[in-house]
């Protein structure tokens, strides 16, 4: 008998060294805006982004001549012309080139796990493409919630449950931790509203005071794109 792959939740990356053992696929997700600015700028021609956790790294690639964003508590950083809003994205003047990309806490977890066998991007404006990758992949899968600053943050939270009921009732996957199941539950509670249910969320909450409710609404759009974003190397390039 061929026991079907796991899926489970893990909600923020300070839980991550508790996991990595059991898990050859981890999705990292930052619903509000890393990985949803990720997979709008594949799907809008950028060839290969390189995640750095802190600002000093992304200031020698500035130095060298690099396209750099750099976001700091929703904000872009002074000196540094790109942020981490999808919108900045949604036009041709990054086609075919190499941006670098520092957050406050995506590109933190995406290079706390980039020593796994494969470690793709999650959102939900590519839901239902990251799920179909997934399915083919057929491993055990760790959904990554980035949080905020370590702590644990409702939408990420929401579109890991979304991921993995997606995963469970293709009947490929299996779930065997309560972390599932409360990412599950929080998913089918927020699903008919993600805007209204994430009303009170705290980053919800952050973004909202920096005028960034057009960003709020399309990150919470799903699947508004089929790129799914993987690492290869010190990179993510775009699947297709």
């Amino acid at each position: 008998m061929i026991n079907n792959p796991r899926v489970e939740v893990c909600f923020t990356p300070n839980l991550f060294p508790l996991h990595i053992e059991d898990f050859q696929v981890v999705v990292v997700i930052d619903v509000l805006r890393a990985t949803s600015a990720i997979c709008t700028a594949f799907h809008y021609g950028i060839k290969k982004i390189i995640p750095v956790s802190t600002l000093e790294e992304a200031i020698d690639y500035r130095d060298k001549g690099y396209h750099v964003a750099a976001e700091r508590k929703g904000e872009i950083v002074s000196g540094f012309d790109y942020g981490n809003s999808p919108f900045t994205y949604m036009n041709n003047n990054l086609k075919g080139e190499t941006l670098v990309l520092t957050t406050t806490n995506g590109t933190k977890a995406i290079n706390a796990a980039k020593n796994v066998e494969h470690l793709l991007i999650g959102s939900l404006i590519n839901l239902d493409a990251i799920c179909n990758y997934l399915i083919k992949l057929n491993k055990n899968v760790l959904l990554l919630g980035s949080g905020w600053q370590n702590k644990f943050c409702l939408e990420d939270s929401i579109c890991a449950g979304a991921i993995a009921e997606q995963l469970i009732l293709s009947r490929c996957f299996i779930s065997e931790n309560d972390s599932s199941i409360a990412a599950k539950y929080l998913y089918l509670s927020a699903k008919d509203n993600y805007f209204g249910y994430l009303k009170a969320s705290s980053h919800r909450k952050r973004l909202k005071k920096l005028n960034l409710n057009r960003d709020i609404k399309y990150c919470l759009t799903p699947n508004q794109t089929n790129v799914v974003p993987i690492r290869e190397d010190n990179y993510l390039i775009s699947e297709p």
